[in-house]
């Protein structure tokens, strides 16, 4: 069994059913790398007995130029929780080598917390060309499909104006207290790229699911995002 050992740097938690999570330029540490985590999005696919998983790092990227590298010795392990006890219970790892990005899970990890191993010897293995400027590969691989690249920032957001308000030199008196109106605001990672993880999974290789904590009678399971850096 090969296995790699890794440490956690950042991650995002979220349920299920088109939910997303967003979070550009606040982690100095990881910053510019491809360990900086900026969105990570789980919705149902156009096959509904699919669940679509994108995890986006390193925001910011020009959408011109030499073509971006994801780094390797980071892995991207996307966590699911089939019981509501905020503990994996299933793990996707995706990891690139030599313009490729190597995919393993849904599986049962070995380890959970701060530190992962991949299990090379899992039956779910999937891969995929590294897509760059002006490509886009997607593989199937038993009945998953994968996809890692570049992609255009999803991400509207005006920081400038963010950062006016928590500055407090913004004018707060009005309604929307120094935040400009949808027509006025400016997206200032309109144009820019980040790198891509994309992986489609039938529902049936996801595990279990538990009824929505708020009581709405919705199964679901918690899904996050890490990216742990090889010691």
């Amino acid at each position: 069994m090969k296995k790699t050992n890794l440490f956690l740097i950042a991650a995002f938690l979220l349920g299920t059913a088109a939910f997303i999570a967003a979070d550009h330029l606040d982690a100095p540490t990881v910053g510019g790398t491809t360990a900086d985590i900026t969105d990570f999005f789980a919705f149902e696919g156009a096959d509904s007995n699919n669940t679509v998983f994108v995890a986006n790092v390193q925001s910011t990227l020009a959408p011109t130029g030499e073509d971006p590298d994801f780094d390797e010795n980071v892995l991207v392990e996307i966590n699911i929780d089939n019981n509501g006890d905020l503990v994996e219970d299933l793990v996707i790892q995706a990891i690139p080598r030599n313009g490729k990005m190597y995919f393993f899970g849904p599986y049962a990890p070995g380890s959970t917390g701060l530190n992962s191993t991949i299990d090379a010897n899992t039956t779910l293995q999937g891969e995929v060309m590294i897509s760059g400027n002006g490509n886009a590969t997607v593989e199937t691989m038993n009945g998953l499909s994968y996809f890692a690249g570049l992609r255009e920032d999803p991400f509207f957001f005006d920081f400038g104006t963010f950062n006016a308000v928590i500055g407090g030199d913004a004018d707060a008196s009005g309604p929307n207290g120094g935040f400009k109106t949808e027509d006025k605001a400016v997206d200032t990672f309109d144009g820019t790229n980040v790198l891509s993880i994309v992986v489609e999974v039938p529902n049936a290789l996801l595990g279990g699911t538990f009824a929505h904590p708020a009581g709405t009678g919705v199964q679901v399971f918690n899904t996050w995002v890490e990216a742990k850096r090889k010691q």
